[in-house]
């Protein structure tokens, strides 16, 4: 069917293309017996022959008298078709400003009635997921919610209307036959062209994502739905705080851990589990991350006994379930594998390091799935640092590994190449995964960036990025394509 804006284009071109005929031809008329009028006068009135010849004239004149009327006819006619061309330009004008709001109007509605189809797909996957939900309930382990029967692959909405998003179910990205390589990078999975861009350098596509959000954002499906078209398992990293917070402050006051316990954001939460069930599709969600640490707002103390934003010992714990459970009320649960990652702890402070403080701050096996560390090769370099995955990953590994048999990945790491040592470190990092003390590892996610910040007072810039220099792409490449490092990627496009 040819659109109205077509049609009405048509007919009012054929219009004016008659229009412009008839009109065209009058003027040439006039114009033609105008010039031959002129022709004579100046002839005449500048001729050296004087009077004579202006007698001629006033007799020629007198002779062409009859065309005089003829003449101001043809006047008369060119005005009124100056004037109906005039018309017809502003009909013209109307006609194409009617057609544009019609395709605008058609627009709308077309738009309307595609969120109304989405709204009802998503309403449908919201009651298939609460059906699931309400069959396999029971307890609060998020990990028992395939226990009914697993199934084949989930799917979801590709919010446009298009053909559904499929993903992995639950339990096989749960329990992965081979290692997940991730990457964050500015803009991805809103944007891909940096991670691309970096794919193609290394030759292989990564199959998994990271990101970050906040907690002044409600959910975004567009970032789950983009990376499952990818083939590539999104993390969300997911921060009780602002998006746009100043990473160098750890109070956010409207955001503290008693106010989250005590349900100031209830609401938030319920909704954002109802819309990760609407989706329909799996992520990994990386709840307050580094909580080990000194330097975020959900930490419960500085080090030396001092509350950070106004959270108590035991804080911690209390929002993690308290969230998990709104999930579970909602059955997010069947979609989300439950990450929780704290720093390494090399540079903790010394009670932060201590025996029994990273296990205080543990939610509990029935509360997670997998277990993360966050872990750079950073400057300033301590004196006993021998560029090693042992001396950057071991001690925090084997803590990890005494609270809980839980798989671990590692969700958020990268070299600086201050100094040199980035490649070496990448390749011992390969070197080490291929371990069978590291056979619980089950992938890694790239900090892929470069990053200017104040350490220790020294503004500084840290390089993460995998193709940072020509030797540390060759050496990542040479890690990652190792048949005994277990990982199954395709190649780059």
């Amino acid at each position: 069917m040819s659109s109205p804006t077509a049609t009405l284009s048509s007919r009012a071109h054929s219009w004016w293309a008659q229009s412009k005929s008839r009109s065209q031809a009058t003027a040439a008329a006039f114009i033609a017996l105008a010039m031959v009028l002129v022709g004579i006068s100046a002839y005449v009135w500048v001729s050296p022959t004087g009077a004579p010849l202006r007698n001629a004239v006033a007799g020629a004149a007198e002779t062409i008298t009859p065309f005089a009327a003829q003449n101001a006819e043809l006047k008369r006619n060119l005005n009124r078709a100056t004037q109906t061309i005039a018309s017809q330009k502003g009909k013209m004008t109307a006609m194409q400003a009617q057609a544009l709001a019609a395709q605008a109007g058609s627009a709308k509605q077309l738009a309307a009635a595609q969120q109304k189809a989405l709204a009802a797909q998503n309403e449908l996957a919201s009651v298939k997921t609460q059906l699931a939900a309400a069959q396999a309930k029971g307890g609060h382990s998020s990990s028992g919610a395939g226990a009914s029967g697993k199934p084949a692959s989930n799917s979801g909405s590709s919010g446009n209307g298009a053909t559904p998003v499929t993903a992995p179910a639950r339990a096989d990205l749960l329990n992965p036959s081979s290692r997940y390589f991730g990457m964050y990078t500015d803009q991805a999975p809103f944007n891909w062209a940096t991670f691309d861009a970096t794919s193609s350098k290394i030759g292989v596509s990564p199959n998994l994502v990271g990101y970050f959000q906040g907690w002044d954002q409600t959910f975004r499906a567009d970032a789950v739905t983009r990376s499952w078209q990818q083939g590539r398992m999104p993390m969300m990293t997911w921060e009780s705080r602002p998006i746009n917070a100043d990473n160098s402050s750890n109070s956010a006051p409207d955001y503290s851990l008693p106010k989250i316990i005590g349900g100031d954001f209830d609401a938030y939460l319920h909704q954002y589990a109802k819309d990760i069930v609407a989706t329909g599709l799996p992520l990994a969600l990386r709840l307050d991350h580094e909580m080990n640490g000194i330097w975020y707002p959900w930490a419960e103390n500085d080090g030396s006994g001092n509350s950070i934003n106004g959270n108590n010992p035991g804080d911690y714990v209390k929002m993690w379930r308290h969230v998990h459970d709104i999930f579970q009320q909602e059955g997010a649960n069947n979609l989300v594998i439950w990450v929780w990652a704290p720093n390494i702890i090399n540079n903790l402070p010394a009670s932060h390091k201590a025996a029994g403080y990273l296990e205080n701050l543990y939610p509990g096996d029935a509360y997670v799935d997998w277990v993360g560390l966050s872990g750079y090769l950073r400057p300033p370099y301590k004196s006993d640092n021998d560029f090693s995955f042992d001396y950057t990953f071991k001690p925090s590994l084997d803590k990890l590994r005494s609270i809980t048999k839980k798989p671990i990945i590692l969700a958020e790491m990268g070299a600086s190449e201050t100094d040199g040592h980035k490649a070496a470190w990448i390749s011992s990092f390969f070197d080490s995964l291929s371990k069978p003390e590291n056979s619980d590892v089950i992938g890694f996610s790239w900090f892929n960036l470069a990053v200017t910040s104040y350490v220790e007072g020294v503004r500084a810039t840290n390089d993460w990025r995998i193709d940072s220099r020509p030797d540390t792409l060759s050496a990542f490449i040479a890690g990652l394509t190792r048949p005994e490092d277990d990982f199954t990627l395709t190649p780059a496009q």
